[in-house]
């Protein structure tokens, strides 16, 4: 199996469930609604409606950097702001991120091979390999947080 392959199956796993550690982002998404995700149930942390945001936003600067773009040099490209809360608002902001999710796994999956250990963009200080296995971690940790707030909602 090659590399890319590789990341691309944890990737999926992370994401949509099959993860060894736990819940996938998918998983700890499902029963969420939009008063649960715009709620701040823990004093000065973020809310999980900021958190899918911010995971949205580091897919679409991920997928900028793998077609060679300078991205994510602005902490503001990592934290876009919530918008007014309904149903149907959190159900775009979901698909959104699940529609960037496939689109990121199906371009790491294509990318070549003999470049993994190169930087992924000529500013960018780490390389396409860190930077893939960046996003699988990044993705775990904010599931992690999300079901913390979730515990952190039901309970208050």
């Amino acid at each position: 199996m090659r590399e890319v392959e590789r990341i691309t199956d944890q990737a999926q796993k992370m994401f949509d469930g099959g993860a060894w550690h736990g819940p996938s982002v998918v998983e700890v998404l499902a029963d969420v609604d939009a008063n649960m995700a715009a709620s701040h149930p823990i004093p000065g942390a973020h809310s999980i409606w900021e958190l899918v945001l911010h995971l949205a936003a580091t897919q679409a600067v991920l997928l900028r950097r793998i077609r060679g773009e300078t991205a994510g040099l602005k902490s503001e490209e990592f934290w876009p702001p919530v918008p007014p809360a309904s149903e149907s608002a959190w159900a775009e902001t979901v698909e959104r991120l699940r529609r960037q999710e496939a689109e990121l796994r199906q371009a790491i999956a294509g990318f070549p091979e003999e470049r993994l250990d190169a930087r992924l963009t000529a500013e960018g200080s780490s390389s396409a390999y860190n930077n893939f296995h960046g996003h699988v971690q990044h993705n775990a940790y904010h599931a992690g947080q999300i079901t913390l707030l979730k515990k952190a909602s039901r309970a208050g």
